[in-house]
């Protein structure tokens, strides 16, 4: 979004207070008043608390939400307000010698609280909402000044304004009447400023209801999220209760429209009010512009130990830590600098810390991470009596030389095998070569260079912490070479053979092996454990790279060394264990008359038609049996949850039931 287009998005509001004699009624929310610091006298009555009006209420969030927009938007943010009982009464314009809170409070003083009796009478928003959107339609100076200006972009001024009305709806029927009038009126005054030189169509408006009542009284109106009512009109609907419940509410529509964010300054020290001589932490909460916190929250930080939920509220605030700066404040560099307003500007500590950087000194802000220790993300100073957030660059500086590829991201060395990457990209390099003749594709040099390229990654590990075989290539090489290739020479064969006995004769010398650096902190392991895991890992290669008769000598030959059996021979022990124990099943299972009867059944069941009939209970194969005990598992785990279908079942005779008993042959009809 560019600048002028970011003016112009919330260039104007209109607040439209309700001045009816209902807000005369208290917020039932007492307020303690006390003059004395010292402690009461005896004898003397205290004050009894205060409670004060909607009105009032009303009145404060509507001038703090002004005082937020006014402090860190010192020009192109325009609020006007206008007051509505029996008919509207304007305090504002356009005018930027009106946009203070200066001028706010004469002309509050000059309206005063509604007046009794405390009814409700109906309708008196009406007047607020037709005055608003004819205030709206007017232009401000900003907008005067670019629509009459020679330049291709004079048409292309957007109107987009926003009008917060705070009233109190009687029930939802009442809330659609005003929403309704306030369309049909902003399409009217557009037909107007459609044939005006002075006026400006509302191209959008975004209308915020807000219903007030006191403190525990209950309320028809529920919240209503925003809603297209059409294009150029938006409607949110907001229920609260006066107090402190509106004014952080307004803490939250002030945040949303605006684009600001919250930022809690913790760990301030101060002394004590009553204690000089002692001191403590304190904390202040500032708003600012968001963009503040793109770097952090954008970054490869992990915020979650610094984003909290304010207590009371419903936005985000990030927790930044004080810190005393150790350099001049020229010397940071900055990405970005925006202007910040404390959220409880007359509370002690956000008075010590805004005292404290108009002096001229400032505060450094420091986040914490997960991994430890801490990083200084933000500065507070002051330029020209205005006070300033700075966003400092937390990571390489583009005037710096590039990180190398040895280092990821902020300059920290990482753990990836990028010299023995580069190695393999070497050794798999492809070269343009004229199409062979054949037209098989195992023949292609695609074919055969992706089957190159498997062989060589079948196992590579990524980090030099995952593998330690490829760490100590003085002791394994030129074994880790030749095995990756497709075929291995006889002379090969004894290099890879002659490495396997080396590495016995170390461990049988109990002699250290040499392990480049893992990546590990601390003590490595020990000689032993060292060992088992490099004989590990070696077996592990070179079993997923048996690509020929030699390559499975070697593997052989490994595992003589460490008094394995033959890989080969081992593959066929283990079949002969699997069929010794499927016999024995079998000679457990087929034992009885009912095992013999029970594995007709299964075959009966199992069998093509076209398989050769089974005469004896001998005369089944391993092969057969093995089936017979793997279907007779799986239907007993079948009849444990469901009954088996009866169709399936022995009938008395010993035969299998037959199905459609009534069905006759050649063609006959079905007996019904």
């Amino acid at each position: 979004m560019t600048p002028e287009k970011s003016i112009m998005e919330n260039h104007k509001t209109v607040f439209v207070l309700d001045h009816s004699p209902f807000f005369n009624y208290g917020c039932n929310e007492p307020h303690e008043f006390e003059f004395s610091k010292s402690r009461p006298q005896p004898g003397i009555i205290p004050m009894a608390p205060i409670d004060k009006s909607l009105w009032t209420s009303c009145v404060e969030s509507a001038l703090e939400y002004c005082r937020v927009v006014w402090d860190i938007y010192p020009s192109g943010k325009l609020i006007s307000f206008i007051i509505s009982d029996y008919q509207a009464h304007r305090l504002s314009s356009w005018s930027v010698t009106q946009q203070n809170l200066a001028h706010l409070h004469n002309q509050l003083a000059l309206i005063g609280a509604p007046q009794p009796p405390p009814t409700r009478p109906d309708h008196t928003a009406f007047h607020g909402l037709k005055s608003a959107v004819e205030l709206l339609a007017q232009c401000s100076e900003m907008q005067h000044e670019k629509r009459t200006s020679l330049t291709e972009n004079a048409s292309k001024v957007q109107n987009r304004t926003r009008v917060l009305c705070m009233t109190s709806v009687r029930d939802e029927q009442q809330l659609r009447s005003y929403i309704e009038y306030f369309n049909t009126m902003v399409i009217h005054q557009n037909k107007i400023a459609t044939g005006s030189d002075n006026l400006i169509p509302i191209h959008h408006c975004h209308l915020v209801l807000i219903n007030v009542c006191p403190n525990g009284q209950y309320c028809e109106i529920r919240d209503h999220p925003q809603k297209d009512i059409n294009p150029g009109l938006t409607v949110e609907t907001i229920s609260v209760q006066a107090g402190s419940l509106l004014s952080n509410r307004l803490s939250n529509l002030v945040l949303a429209h605006y684009n600001l964010a919250s930022t809690t300054v913790t760990g301030i020290p101060m002394k004590e009010e009553q204690n000089a001589g002692s001191s403590a932490n304190y904390d202040v909460e500032i708003f600012h512009p968001a963009s503040s916190h793109q770097a952090i929250i954008a970054g490869t930080y992990d915020t979650s130990m610094i984003r909290t939920i304010k207590e009371g509220a419903d936005y985000e605030t990030v927790t930044l830590k004080w810190c005393t700066p150790r350099a001049a404040v020229e010397l940071q560099h900055c990405t970005m600098m925006q202007r910040i307003t404390p959220v409880d500007i007359n509370s002690r500590p956000s008075l010590c810390l805004t005292n404290f950087l108009l002096s001229g000194r400032s505060v450094m802000l420091e986040m914490p991470r997960r991994s430890g220790g801490k990083v200084m993300s933000h500065l507070l100073a002051t330029h020209g009596g205005e006070i300033f957030i700075h966003t400092l660059s937390t990571t390489r500086s583009v005037l710096e030389d590039p990180p190398s590829i040895s280092e990821g991201t902020g300059g920290r060395v990482t753990d990836y095998r990028i010299t023995e990457f580069g190695l393999v990209m070497k050794a798999n390099k492809l070269m343009p070569l004229k199409r062979p003749n054949s037209d098989s594709i195992e023949e292609s040099p695609m074919y055969q260079m992706k089957k190159r390229l498997d062989r060589f990654t079948k196992y590579w590990p990524m980090t030099i912490s995952k593998t330690v075989i490829f760490n100590m290539r003085k002791n394994l090489d030129p074994l880790l070479t030749y095995i990756a290739e497709e075929e291995m020479t006889e002379e090969q064969l004894m290099q890879c053979q002659h490495v396997i006995y080396s590495l016995v004769g170390l461990e049988s010398k109990h002699e250290p092996l040499s392990v480049a650096p893992m990546g590990q902190k601390g003590k490595g392991p020990k000689r032993d454990e060292l060992y088992s895991t490099v004989w590990n890992e070696l077996e592990n290669f070179i079993k997923l790279n048996c690509h020929s008769e030699n390559h499975r000598k070697v593997l052989n030959c490994l595992l003589e060394c460490r008094n394995k059996p033959d890989f080969s021979k081992a593959k066929n022990r283990e079949d002969k264990v699997e069929l010794d124990q499927a016999l024995r099943e079998l000679e457990q299972f087929g034992g009885s008359d009912e095992g013999y009867q029970r594995a007709s059944v299964i075959r009966a069941t199992t069998d093509s038609p076209m398989s050769p009939p089974l005469h004896s209970q001998h005369a089944l194969g391993p092969f057969t049996s093995l089936l017979d005990i793997w279907v007779t598992k799986v239907n007993e785990e079948r009849r444990r949850k469901k009954p088996d279908f009866y169709g399936r079942t022995i009938t008395p005779d010993g035969t299998i039931a037959r199905l459609y008993q009534n069905m006759k042959q050649d063609g006959e009809e079905v007996e019904k």
